[in-house]
């Protein structure tokens, strides 16, 4: 069989989450209510901190990018497999393929970047409380949370090139309900050594890279927390750190889960289920982590959501 060039005819076909009509119908109510409750979360999260100016500080700054960079990761995969569901038809082109494989990696990438920023802010925070305002100042907020949009674009436009390398013959069918790097690397037919390569010097950037930034920073914050005297300024301290650990943890499991898993224990189900926590659950998730543990926001979000019942009466 003669290889299939890339082109706009090509198609790929996304088996997505399971093979019966049956829980398809189910699988489609469960993720429309959950995309309805991450968009709806994340979208009030950025209008409260925007819309009150005691929110306006470098943490609830980071936290409004982390909710659009959130929304932008759900948006980009759970509608088309809604659609998929609905129209019964799970073809998706050649250039939508590969736009959604970039979009995915971009918001993943500045989500991973942003995480680590987070730490950083929370380690000033703690450990130069009286330095906090002059450290963070505009200049530094604006390139820590403007940097990571830039360096994704660029090595979410590599994945890309380097895929449009490839040639991809016979088997056209994806085991996954979006398209994602490992499994389009499974279907090409030429060498893909590169691109596995750059996978790896990648997720040395944009997972190692930042974890150890996160390791490094919550360690210095330990050290500070336990030379608190009182253990009511310890447990002060720690509380403005809780909801970022809980959402380091929700991102490093599922990345770990959809990346660095070693291919002998890796299954499709896996793999699957990996990617509905980082792309669905986590997404979802977080609005909740840092609106139910911080106070202001949720303060902001009930003064947010009453002068809309206001304006609308």
């Amino acid at each position: 069989m003669e290889p299939k060039n890339k082109t706009s005819t090509f198609e790929f076909i996304l088996l997505g989450l399971s093979e019966y009509p049956e829980q398809e119908i189910l699988l489609f109510a469960l993720f429309l209510c959950m995309y309805v409750v991450k968009g709806v979360g994340n979208l009030l999260i950025i209008l409260a901190i925007s819309s009150d100016s005691h929110l306006h500080t470098p943490m609830y700054f980071f936290l409004a990018n982390l909710s659009l960079v959130d929304f932008g990761l759900a948006t980009n995969t759970v509608p088309k497999m809604l659609v998929n569901i609905q129209t019964k038809s799970k073809s998706i082109s050649y250039p939508c393929c590969l736009t959604q494989m970039y979009f995915f990696h971009f918001f993943g990438i500045v989500d991973s970047v942003l995480i680590a920023v987070m730490a950083y802010d929370r380690f000033v925070a703690v450990c130069h409380p009286l330095h906090y305002t002059t450290i963070m100042s505009p200049r530094l907020c604006g390139l820590l949370a403007g940097g990571p949009w830039v360096f994704s674009y660029f090595i979410s436009l590599t994945h890309i090139l380097l895929m449009m390398r490839l040639v991809f013959c016979g088997n056209n069918k994806i085991p996954h309900y979006f398209c994602d790097l490992t499994p389009l690397l499974r279907l090409s037919c030429t060498d893909t050594s590169v691109n596995k390569i750059f996978v790896l010097i990648v997720a040395g950037l944009v997972i190692a890279m930042p974890f150890i930034c996160i390791l490094a920073s919550y360690i210095r914050i330990i050290v500070a927390i336990i030379k608190v005297p009182s253990a009511g300024g310890r447990k002060k301290a720690f509380s403005t750190c809780s909801s970022h650990l809980s959402v380091v943890a929700l991102l490093y499991g599922t990345t770990i889960g959809v990346y660095l898993c070693p291919s002998s224990v890796r299954t499709t189900v896996k793999e699957k289920a990996s990617a509905i926590m980082y792309t669905a659950v986590t997404p979802m998730l977080n609005p909740f982590i840092y609106s139910l543990r911080n106070r202001d926001l949720k303060g902001a979000l009930r003064n947010l959501i009453s002068k809309k019942i206001t304006s609308s009466s």
